[in-house]
């Protein structure tokens, strides 16, 4: 009997909530100088604008819990697939603009399906962004777009379009967390180098690049992205281009 109970108290039992047992293996260690080696192929959160120069997805994270504001030195083209990709991924989108016409293919396509809505200049609503519903905002307001009555915020993105370096262009990029340029002048490249503190390489390079391309830059690190539309993009908005 002393054999039998000593045999039956050497198996593995059940525990109450947590089932058997299971087997026992060493512990898995790595030594301090080798946790270099361990990473995991997982890439930031939010949309993702093109590959780089390496071929590597580029994101931009748009929700955010500070404010974020991004500047877009380019076409409408590349606002409109950020806009698209954007709201696909579950942000509410607001359009700002004084050409709603040339939103308006893009908001009917997806109205079903997204919660994009296009407003005249001046006429944004509060949008009452959350951790749930973030919000972009993409300000197509022309060459001086005026101080928004909707700003950055907690969960709250805003996006201001300018198609050339305009004189209160300056302003917006100091102030901006993010900077996207796409094919200026060699001059517009001058300001924007200055401005921007980029090397003598990539500030020459801004005049030369092609549609589609677009170097973003904030105070600590930039990356030329390419944009390639996928085949429903191009449904909605034609080829990349730089001028509309």
């Amino acid at each position: 009997m002393a054999a039998t109970t000593s045999a039956r108290s050497s198996r593995p039992g059940p525990r109450a909530g947590f089932g058997l047992i299971g087997p026992r293996h060493r512990r898995h260690t790595l030594p301090v100088d080798e946790l270099d080696a361990l990473a995991l192929p997982t890439g930031d959160d939010g949309v993702v604008v093109g590959v780089d120069t390496e071929g590597r997805p580029a994101v931009l994270g748009l929700s955010r819990p500070t404010a974020y504001d991004i500047v877009l030195i380019g076409g409408l083209w590349t606002a409109q697939v950020l806009a698209l990709r954007a709201a696909a991924t579950g942000v509410r989108v607001a359009v700002e603009t004084g050409r709603a016409q040339a939103w308006g293919r893009l908001t009917h396509a997806i109205a079903s399906q997204s919660g994009m809505t296009v407003h005249d200049v001046g006429r944004v609503p509060p949008l009452g962004p959350s951790a749930g519903e973030p919000v972009l905002v993409v300000r197509d307001c022309g060459m001086r777009p005026p101080r928004g009555r909707v700003v950055s915020a907690p969960w709250q993105a805003v996006l201001t379009l300018l198609p050339y370096v305009s004189p209160v262009a300056p302003r917006l990029i100091r102030q901006a967390r993010l900077v996207g340029v796409q094919r200026v002048s060699p001059d517009e490249a001058e300001l924007v180098g200055r401005i921007m503190s980029l090397p003598p390489t990539e500030r020459d390079a801004l005049s030369t690049l092609a549609d589609g391309v677009t170097l973003w830059c904030n105070d600590r690190d930039r990356s030329f992205t390419m944009t390639r539309a996928t085949d429903t993009e191009t449904g909605l908005l034609g080829n990349a281009r730089r001028v509309d």
